[in-house]
């Protein structure tokens, strides 16, 4: 047995973790709200936050788009849809 070939696995940012808990918990509330007022503004605006918190490769790209989002969903509501 070989003990100098061990795979090593990558570890994660727990930074980047901590925000996707942060924005993907927020983005559900979202979606959540939507769901059960029957909008499809604040659901979209939260799927489109869950997706970006579980697929996003950086902190601050997650966080525009989390941003954008509940930014559009402010501003579509604030217009009437």
């Amino acid at each position: 047995m070989a003990i100098g070939n061990r795979i090593r696995m990558k570890t994660p940012d727990l930074n980047l973790l901590f925000a996707s808990l942060i924005w993907g918990a927020i983005g559900s509330g979202y979606a959540l709200y939507g769901r059960r007022q029957k909008s499809l503004v604040p659901f979209v605006g939260g799927v489109v936050m869950v997706v970006a918190s579980g697929f996003a490769g950086s902190i601050t790209g997650m966080s525009a788009v989390c941003l954008g989002a509940m930014a559009g969903v402010f501003w579509l509501v604030r217009k009437g849809y």
